[in-house]
């Protein structure tokens, strides 16, 4: 069956899903009825052509600009520069943010052949130029790997002759969490970032 397989095939290629996952979703178009197909077909079209970048923060929009960036409370003088989206919204769901964002869409990894010009540095240097000051501060919220730092150290690099204030979020031991069940590095970061109460 080779429309089966083909199926199969285009779901194995989404992230995070695995042989027996595709397989299921794969079953599941099998089944559907024609209208759940269209439906499925119209909105995969209807996202491929409206959704794009955000002229400001390259976060995912359906317009101009993404909902943070058209927010006129927002603090356009703090930057969290993220690697993904879904970075993005983790942050936004906390709530604890009022600045905007800087989505590179990817990080810093010459093991995998990923250059600076790979990912969207160019363009926060290019914003945080034309800001002439008005950016104070960029906060750095890259993943805490090898890639997210070193992300994090050439943006640090590029950054500092233009902004007063570089700042790299806290890592470390998780609310809620026990300290005999953290591993060395994250007990070692969370040491190194500790803070004065």
């Amino acid at each position: 069956m080779k429309a089966l397989e083909r199926i199969i095939g285009v779901f194995r290629k989404f992230p995070g899903v695995g042989p027996k996952q595709a397989e299921r979703f794969a079953l599941y178009v099998v089944r559907a009825s024609d209208p759940e197909i269209e439906d499925l077909v119209e909105a995969l079209r209807a996202v491929k052509a409206s959704v794009n970048y955000c002229r400001e923060c390259y976060n995912y929009a359906e317009g101009d600009l993404c909902p943070v960036c058209a927010d006129a409370h927002r603090d356009r003088s703090s930057i969290c520069v993220v690697e993904r989206p879904q970075d993005l919204a983790a942050i936004e769901k906390a709530k604890s943010f009022s600045g905007v964002y800087h989505v590179l869409h990817g990080a810093v990894s010459p093991a995998a052949g990923v250059a600076p010009e790979h990912i969207k540095l160019k363009e926060l240097l290019d914003r945080v130029r034309a800001s002439d000051g008005g950016v104070k501060e960029v906060i750095i919220a890259t993943n805490p790997d090898a890639d997210g730092e070193a992300t994090a150290m050439y943006l640090i690099r590029l950054l500092k002759p233009y902004v007063q204030k570089i700042t790299r979020i806290a890592y470390g031991v998780p609310l809620g969490g026990d300290i005999d069940y953290m591993d060395e590095v994250t007990l070692g970061y969370a040491l190194k970032g500790r803070i004065k109460i």
